[in-house]
């Protein structure tokens, strides 16, 4: 028995009592396995998804504008009538140590440089396998790193726009708004670049959307992938267990509570310590090439003075190399950024703490201390990027406030211009 949907009529046709012969279905050819794969993966995306998308897309093109205009007005080497290679413009800093992982891995040596010196074992291993196995397809290295953040990024857009949307009556435009927002913020060129942000969030916002949904393995392992990438997939972790200790007493006040059920409660529990493997596999390896369980750590410390601090001293020594005329304005402004990033966070974890928002306070307090008691604050609006509660409540916040997007528009968002050109012009760290 078919059934026949109600369709919509045509403008000006007057009704009849007949029904109408139905419109034969155009005749199509076989569709191939892949066709049907990627038939299903359109069908998963909603229009939202897809404002997401292009929008995602229209701003890559921006930065690659920009990075094209960096390269005419910072060439490479002396002042000449010849621009800066397109590439060259996002082969910077961290960029260079991933390349060289993914190349040589932690401990073979390559020339001019001793590979106990670069403190490359800072560096996590997911973005360099990531990258090693886009350049077996992508010769080019740099262009494979692109490409890594390019696919990442889609995917941790998406993920963002339905955290935002999720559970919301107006969540069609809450989550392309928090999306934006993102896209937007100072910091985002680094969502383009070859660098972990992208990956990290493509893993981490997904594990989040898993927990929402109590797919607790799934969580887990997507966590798991998370913390390859970047030490800060621990603290989701952390946020993980929270919420799922949130569920577990919310479910026991609901439900039956004898003692009988509490076991089986805490069962997904055993899951929240799975993201702490790759973390324990990479120490131990470093332990057996290096002799040295804190070898990380250490690299760390020696690279980007990151030994423990009070936090009064931290803000103390940025203070002061932001506006004591220690440093060259480059760098003076470069700690500026780091104070406001800093400040933002502060406020986002009180936020967080007045609206009981327990998970994503614990996740942004472990981040927050992570960065505030090195020597000082380094890389803390990179880290912005990664505080999806920050994306998500300025989302739900501007379509309370209008000025709330107004401000943001006007005041906030051009600074994505101008670190971004910072960036490609090699002038991000002085």
């Amino acid at each position: 028995m078919t059934t026949t949907l109600p369709t919509a009529e045509t403008p000006g046709t007057p009704r009849t009592g007949a029904p109408r012969a139905p419109r034969p279905a155009p005749a199509e050819g076989p569709v191939p396995p892949g066709g049907r794969r990627l038939r299903r993966l359109a069908g998963r995306l909603t229009p939202a998804d897809l404002r997401v998308l292009r929008l995602y897309l229209f701003t890559r093109l921006g930065l690659w504008l920009v990075a094209y205009a960096s390269a005419w007005l910072a060439p490479a080497g002396a002042p000449d009538r010849t621009p800066a290679t397109w590439l060259s413009r996002w082969e910077r800093w961290d960029w260079v140590h991933y390349q060289h992982i993914a190349q040589y891995g932690y401990f073979d040596p390559f020339p001019g440089v001793d590979p106990l010196q670069d403190n490359r074992v800072a560096f996590f291993p997911g973005f360099p396998l990531a990258l090693r196995a886009v350049h077996v397809l992508v010769p080019h290295w740099t262009v494979a790193g692109l490409l890594v953040s390019l696919v990442s990024g889609a995917v941790a857009v998406v993920a963002l726009a339905r955290i935002a949307g999720a559970g919301r009556a107006d969540g069609d435009r809450s989550g392309p708004r928090a999306a934006a927002f993102l896209l937007f913020s100072p910091a985002a060129v680094f969502l383009a670049a070859g660098y972990t942000e992208s990956l990290f969030l493509a893993l981490a916002l997904p594990a989040w959307l898993a927990a929402r949904h109590r797919n607790w393995p799934l969580a887990a392992l997507l966590c798991a992938a998370a913390t390859t990438v970047r030490i800060s997939g621990l603290f989701l972790a952390a946020a993980l267990t929270v919420e799922l200790l949130i569920v577990i007493r919310s479910q026991r006040r609901a439900g039956d509570s004898s003692r009988r059920s509490l076991p089986r409660r805490l069962r997904p529990l055993g899951w929240c310590l799975l993201p702490a493997v790759p973390a324990a596999a990479y120490t131990v390896y470093l332990r057996a090439r290096t002799g040295d369980w804190m070898a990380w750590k250490h690299a760390e410390e020696r690279g980007w003075y990151r030994d423990f601090h009070s936090p009064a001293e931290a803000f103390r020594h940025t203070w002061r190399n932001a506006f004591g005329h220690l440093q060259s304005t480059g760098y003076a402004v470069e700690f500026q950024l780091e104070l406001a990033a800093m400040a933002a966070g502060v406020l986002l974890l009180g936020v967080l703490l007045v609206r009981r928002r327990w998970p994503e306070a614990v996740f942004i307090a472990l981040n927050l201390w992570a960065l505030g008691t090195s020597y000082w604050y380094l890389s803390v609006p990179r880290a912005t990027l990664i505080w999806w509660p920050l994306w998500t409540g300025l989302a739900h916040w501007s379509l309370r406030h209008r000025w709330v997007k107004e401000a943001y528009v006007g005041v906030v968002a051009p600074l994505t211009a101008v670190l971004a050109v910072t960036f490609t012009s090699g002038h991000w760290t002085g």
